[in-house]
């Protein structure tokens, strides 16, 4: 299992419309061959920056396969007008 990492600066004063947009993209992720799950947070001393952990059975099914889908094109859409600067994503795995 991958576990990708996003910190989400999002614009101050367009947090609720970013959550609201979220929900809608939210549907768009978890619909992905090899998706596993998501959890989206909020900084408690910066509120405008989120915390996205994406769950995924392959690296290859983020960076080619949601990356490379038309459902990407519309995360992106609904998402990216509202990161400045934009995300810093890094990928993951257990050290056991």
């Amino acid at each position: 299992m991958i576990r990708e990492h996003a910190l989400l600066p999002v614009v101050p004063g367009r947090e609720d419309d970013f959550l609201v947009a979220f929900r809608t993209a939210r549907a768009l992720i978890e619909s992905m061959p090899g998706f596993r799950g998501l959890s989206l947070s909020r900084s408690m001393e910066a509120p405008s920056s989120f915390l996205l952990l994406v769950d995924w059975d392959r690296l290859e099914d983020h960076t080619e396969g949601f990356r490379g889908s038309p459902e990407y094109a519309v995360w992106k859409a609904l998402l990216h007008p509202f990161y400045d600067p934009f995300p810093d994503v890094q990928h993951f795995v257990d050290v056991r």
